[in-house]
């Protein structure tokens, strides 16, 4: 079930570490007001990320083709999907309803990133890629926590802390997001280890998974400020 290629508690403990994030988007979604909000995300994920364990299970991911298959059939299908739900009148009544605050403090799910570092000393992602991924996110998520507070603070330069925070965190997944697609073309073009490691089960979760959520849940804070700046 597992891979053979680390140790199969760490498998586990991120399986069971996975499940923090995706319980954390269904409270921001009870916390917005939306009607059975909580409900509806779970019922959402839980079931999509059973298909793509399912189809990571099955190899449906494992041929190294550009853009890898799994960002084709999880990754910009799902980013379809937020882009729409961003654009709809709950969504936005929802965006206004949430705390600054709490659209920030979510981000300490990317804690979860530090798995980028320990697959790369277990040699399997390239360390350019994984270290940057890697300490990206653990900053993001450990900054947000400073971040919140000077809201929950009302401190005089929180919102333009805020502002610099958010752009990081976008700019940090963005680039992420495109180096795993070079790093794919250079281990295509010169046979050499690239970012094929995250196609295997349960590490399938992050592609299939991170991207378009934090980007959306970026926008919302952009969106978030851009109202109160106006207020």
């Amino acid at each position: 079930m597992f891979s053979n290629q680390i140790p199969e508690i760490f498998s586990i403990l991120f399986l069971l570490a996975f499940m923090f994030p995706v319980v954390m988007v269904a409270r921001l979604a009870k916390k917005g007001k939306i009607k059975n909000g909580f409900w509806l995300v779970l019922g959402f994920y839980i079931p999509y990320l059973i298909i793509v364990a399912i189809a990571s299970l099955y190899g449906f991911f494992d041929d190294v083709m550009l853009p890898p298959k799994i960002v084709l059939t999880t990754t910009l299908p799902l980013a379809i999907f937020v882009t729409i739900i961003y654009n709809t009148e709950i969504c936005k009544k929802a965006n206004t309803i949430l705390n600054l605050e709490d659209l920030v403090k979510i981000h300490i799910f990317r804690l979860i990133g530090s798995t980028f570092i320990i697959l790369f000393l277990y040699d399997l992602l390239p360390p350019v890629f994984a270290l940057f991924a890697g300490i990206g996110d653990l900053l993001t998520a450990i900054s947000s926590i400073f971040v919140a507070k000077a809201i929950r603070n009302k401190k005089n330069y929180a919102r333009k802390l805020t502002y610099i925070w958010n752009t990081f965190g976008l700019v940090d997944i963005l680039i992420t997001s495109a180096m795993a697609i070079i790093f794919t073309k250079i281990s295509i073009d010169n046979s050499i280890q690239g970012v094929e490691f995250l196609a295997e089960f349960p590490f399938c979760f992050i592609p299939a998974f991170a991207p378009p959520t934090i980007i959306f849940l970026h926008l919302l804070v952009f969106r978030k400020l851009s109202w109160l700046k106006k207020a």
